[in-house]
């Protein structure tokens, strides 16, 4: 999923023209590579260490057992190119770099004069929190924040979107007759469905419950102390990718929330409560927050611009 959509901007932004890309695939090599893929024709294996060794840049979309399987092995290979990666294995290492350029540019520069060459893509709340209220970091003006967050299907990957149809499918088929009969009481209808979502008609293999007609107050690994991963990687991820002393040292900024996945294909959605240092004008709060980047759009909060705007509908199909 990341991957192809990185792919598509990649082609939309004319970046292929500028470099030699060569495709590697885990499961299809010798298969055909795409047609922007300039002398390499092939896809090659992308467990091959002498192939990747041959690359000054690798960017993976393929995760995270896939860098924890290669990446060792082409260190110590003595491969020194750039490791682009968006799995999580490496984000929180000392050798690595967040990277979140309308952020957090001046530490990746930093770490490219530094000599570093890991740079690892952010948890996707995370990034599109920090992306959302760059200019009240820039502007040092957030004291603590807590998200709540309402994430897409599309977080959890290809095959959990498909599922996500999948399971809207069943519970439609369990009730179709239903409500092609306006004389159907609504209350047969829903205990229906509750039936499905309990029965075995309902596919729940990748996200192990159901989440159509549902919601999942949980995602990713139990940590043991009432947090989940995903709750973590706010505060963790927030602090290193600002440039700051880890969550819980003095001078970073303590981040908590709540991350429940929600049944919506893509675009996550989030609702932040942040604690400034002073006291700032609304009208200035808006625009450090449009002035961030070009990514931010500021929609009134008013009831008709809240239900056209902030909506998956009104968003490019990429």
């Amino acid at each position: 999923m990341v991957g192809s959509v990185l792919m598509q901007r990649m082609q939309e932004e004319g970046d292929f023209d500028l470099i030699e890309p060569v495709f590697f695939s885990t499961s299809n090599s010798g298969g055909k590579a795409p047609s922007f893929a300039k002398n390499e024709t092939t896809l090659k294996d992308a467990t091959n260490v002498d192939e990747l060794k041959k690359c000054d840049v690798i960017i993976t979309c393929q995760g995270g057992d896939y860098t924890n399987d290669v990446f060792p092995k082409l260190r110590a290979a003595g491969w020194n190119g750039y490791w682009i990666d968006a799995a999580s294995s490496l984000r929180m290492k000392d050798d690595a770099v967040i990277i979140l350029d309308p952020v957090n540019l001046d530490v990746i520069k930093d770490a490219l004069v530094k000599g570093t060459k890991n740079f690892i893509g952010g948890n996707c709340t995370v990034s599109l929190m920090l992306m959302a209220l760059g200019g009240l970091f820039r502007e040092n003006l957030v004291d603590w924040m807590t998200a709540m967050t309402y994430q897409a299907a599309s977080g959890a990957g290809a095959q959990n979107m498909r599922e996500l149809l999948s399971q809207m499918g069943a519970l439609h088929g369990a009730v179709q007759q239903q409500l092609a009969d306006p004389a159907s009481a609504i209350l047969d209808i829903d205990r229906r469905v509750l039936a499905t979502m309990n029965s075995d008609a309902m596919p729940t293999s990748h996200f192990g419950v159901p989440l159509a007609g549902s919601l999942i107050p949980w995602i990713d690994k139990d940590l043991g102390n009432g947090m989940s991963k995903e709750e973590w990687k706010g505060g963790a991820e927030t602090n290193k990718i600002l440039g700051k002393p880890a969550m819980g040292e003095p001078g970073s900024i303590p981040v908590d929330g709540l991350c429940v996945r929600i049944g919506a294909m893509r675009c996550h959605s989030q609702a932040l409560t942040i604690k400034l240092k002073k006291d700032v004008p609304l009208d200035e709060i808006n625009g450090i927050l449009a002035s961030a980047n070009d990514w931010v759009k500021v929609v009134p909060n008013e009831r008709e611009a809240s239900m056209h705007d902030l909506s998956r509908r009104r968003l490019p199909a990429r």
